[in-house]
Order: C-alpha cells, then sequence, then structure tokens
C-alpha cells in the first residue's frame, strides 16, 4: 500500500514569487483558490502571481489572498521587445516559450518578472500591461526599455527566466552582453527603490551557477 508522505511546513521566509495561474493562458493551469490554499497549507507568509503579458486574474487573485489569510504580491511576467516596442522583425522557424527566433538572431520577445512593491508600483504595472497591448502588441503584447523607464516606480525587476534578456545572452555565450542587459536593469532598479541591489543579488546567483 502506498503510503502519504510526512508534511514538512516551509520556513515562514520563503515565498514563491514566480508564479504562473490560469489566466497565463496555454501555459498556466494553477486555480487561484487552490494555488492559494498550497501556500497557506506550506506556511508561506505570502504568495505572487507573475502570469505571462497580463493582470487579468488581479482582481480575483487579491480576494482570494485576503480571504485566506495570506499576502498577495501582484506582478506580471511581461513581454519584452529586443529594443523598442515598435519593432517588428521578420519570424524564422517556430515560436517557443523562450520567444523564438528572427531573421537577425534575435527572439520576437524576451520576458521579464515585474512585481509591485507598493501602490504606485501596481499602478505603473497597469500602464505597462495596457501600454503593451495598446503599442506594443506583435505575436505578444511587448514592453520595452522605455517604458519600464518611464513607468519604473514602486516596481522590483528581476531577470527572470531563460526567455529574458540576460539569460538569452549567457544562453548565446555573450557574458559581456549580458552584463550589459543586467547593468541595464540595474540602473532603473536603483530609480525605484532605495535598495538598488535586487538585480545584482540575482545576477550573481546566475554567475555562479553557470561556473564563471
Amino acid at each position: 500500500m502506498w503510503q502519504s508522505r510526512p508534511r514538512y511546513a516551509m520556513s515562514d521566509s520563503f515565498t514563491h514569487l514566480h508564479v504562473h495561474t490560469e489566466f497565463s493562458m496555454l501555459d498556466g493551469a494553477a486555480r487561484l483558490d487552490e494555488m492559494v490554499a498550497k501556500a497557506v497549507a506550506d506556511g508561506q507568509p505570502a504568495i505572487g502571481m507573475t502570469d505571462h503579458g497580463n493582470m487579468y486574474g488581479t482582481l480575483e487573485f487579491y480576494a482570494e489572498c485576503n480571504k485566506q489569510g495570506i499576502k498577495p504580491i501582484i506582478g506580471t511576467e511581461a513581454y519584452m521587445a529586443h529594443d523598442h516596442r515598435s519593432e517588428r522583425p521578420a519570424r524564422r522557424g517556430r515560436i517557443d516559450d523562450s520567444g523564438g527566433d528572427t531573421e537577425g538572431g534575435r527572439k520576437l520577445y524576451y520576458h521579464l518578472t515585474l512585481l509591485a512593491e507598493n501602490e504606485a508600483g501596481y499602478r505603473n504595472l497597469i500602464q505597462l500591461s495596457s501600454l503593451a497591448f495598446l503599442e506594443g502588441y506583435y505575436y505578444k503584447p511587448r514592453i520595452d526599455w522605455d517604458l519600464l523607464e518611464r513607468y519604473h516606480d514602486g516596481i522590483i525587476a528581476t531577470t527572470g527566466c531563460l526567455g529574458g534578456h540576460v539569460l538569452q545572452a549567457l544562453v548565446q555565450g555573450d557574458e559581456k552582453g549580458a552584463f550589459e542587459k543586467a547593468g541595464r536593469l540595474r540602473k532603473s532598479s536603483q530609480k525605484r527603490s532605495n535598495d538598488p541591489s535586487y538585480l545584482s543579488r540575482r545576477t550573481r546567483t546566475e554567475r555562479r551557477k553557470s561556473g564563471r
């Protein structure tokens, strides 16, 4: 007979910040009530929501977290153009989760995980999410460096997953380019917070993992 495994409570300092829910179309499958309940059962003090390219589930997520007594951390995993949201590069081959390829060897879009630190950050996330659809839509709703600098206040950015600018540069063996991209994000983070080390900590961790 199968025996149930013992349950261990997570440290109250651990929180999932990069989370996709049922509002990440064709990608996430976690239903909000079940996801929040699982975080509560694990003893997490908070839970993030970073759906791909949208903030559709924000109000339901906020209400569900309040209902179950856990702190909601509102965010989004934005899609980002290589340089400017107006660019329309020609696609080459199939599109994968990391943004596919273009004729110039770049991606159609990159990923960037953004979290609201306060109310100003929440309002700026709304601006970024809306403008990505209104001004940057090309295969996906995309922001760019210009919008990120314009609506940076109260937002915490991380280098994100393998689909991000920094990690894609490392995948291509371009360490100099990775540092340049990380520096650009770090420069923006210095504007948006009294603690400029959000990006540098993550970047150092990724560099150690790569053995460099």
